[in-house]
């Protein structure tokens, strides 16, 4: 099945970082019209998407909404603004990068630093830190001010292109569980699952997996799934030990993260599963960083039995980010395989 691309660029277009999620909150709900038995929000932002089963056991999928982006601090006395971040940025890949200021109105700007010709030694030996850039509108203050405001939010600037097989674009972070998180539910309209599924399209998780805690606190899931990117670090220069996982490997079984050890029985479903279905996949141990996968498991009674569907991804937490296509499809498909299957597997544990 050809991947919507289309969509797909769409979503990872939609501005939306953490705590203004609102633009993506309301394509992900016209995109699911018809397609579940129930649609909602609640008062923090996330989207419950749920689609009832033969049983009234409940599994949980969380994929969050927010990109990684940055919040305006500071407007000087010559209209450059300064900021902070909403999640984690690699400063060094910001130089001269163009970036959306969402005031009253869109405004683009550029992170702007020091020029190197005027730098001394130690300063071009230095390590880039986020204190060093500024945001240039090429406005003055006056115009700035007439549309920006301190706490408005700020994303990136970058285009959605397809390279080889791959997709390359700003917020493959997490959008692409967005967009496989509604392509499962497209496949699995009119058939029936074992168990009610709630999809929770979460806020806030690159602060802190803060929808998905409130969203597991609601829903008290006996499974959960996390679906997020992961690093792909198969690059020149990268260990074979390091590369966590390889594009075009196939979708990635998460066994651990510094949040979550997975449930070693999901762990085992997981993988038959896939290979039952003869979907191309590949472990995950991710030594640094989490997923929403974190709270589904705990902030439920008793804890979920809990695991992840993980897209390999390249250059995460960058300006631009980038899949392999048939690692995409791949996701999808185990997604809908271990949804679907999910009363089929011995759960005691042994």
């Amino acid at each position: 099945m050809a991947l919507d691309i289309k969509l797909l660029a769409e979503i990872c277009k939609t501005p939306g970082t953490s705590g203004f999620e609102q633009q993506v909150r309301a394509l992900v709900m016209k995109e699911l019209e018809g397609y579940v038995d129930e649609l909602s929000t609640d008062n923090l932002g996330n989207v419950y998407a749920v689609k009832k089963g033969k049983s009234d056991k409940r599994v949980m999928i969380g994929a969050h909404m927010d990109e990684i982006g940055f919040m305006v601090t500071h407007i000087d006395d010559k209209g450059f603004i300064r900021v902070t971040t909403l999640g984690g940025f690699d400063p060094k890949t910001l130089t001269a990068q163009r970036v959306i200021i969402h005031g009253k109105k869109d405004i683009i700007g550029v992170m702007a630093s020091k020029p190197i010709h005027v730098m001394t030694p130690d300063e071009r030996n230095k390590v880039a830190k986020l204190t060093d850039y500024f945001i240039d509108t090429g406005l003055t203050k006056e115009e700035v001010l007439e549309n920006v405001s301190i706490g408005d939010p700020i994303t990136r600037e970058r285009e959605f292109i397809e390279m080889g097989n791959c997709v390359n674009s700003k917020s493959l972070d997490n959008r692409l569980a967005v967009f496989i998180l509604i392509e499962m539910f497209k496949t699995l309209k009119g058939k029936e699952v074992p168990y009610d599924i709630y999809g929770v399209f979460t806020v806030q998780e690159e602060v802190g997996i803060r929808g998905a805690n409130v969203a597991s606190l609601k829903i008290n899931p006996d499974f959960g799934f996390g679906l997020d990117t992961t690093i792909a670090f198969d690059l020149p220069g990268a260990a074979e030990h390091e590369m966590i996982t390889k594009l075009g490997e196939g979708t990635a079984i998460k066994i651990m993260d510094a949040s979550t050890i997975c449930d070693y029985r999901m762990v085992d479903y997981m993988k038959k599963t896939a290979d039952k279905h003869n979907i191309k996949w590949q472990p995950e141990i991710l030594t640094a960083g989490g997923t929403d996968t974190a709270g589904i498991q705990r902030m439920t009674q008793g804890g979920s039995i809990a695991g992840a569907v993980s897209v390999p991804t390249r250059h995460l937490h960058q300006v631009i980010e980038m899949a392999n296509k048939d690692d995409i499809q791949a996701s999808i498909e185990l997604l809908t395989a271990c949804v679907s299957d999910l009363d089929t597997y011995d759960w005691s544990f042994k």
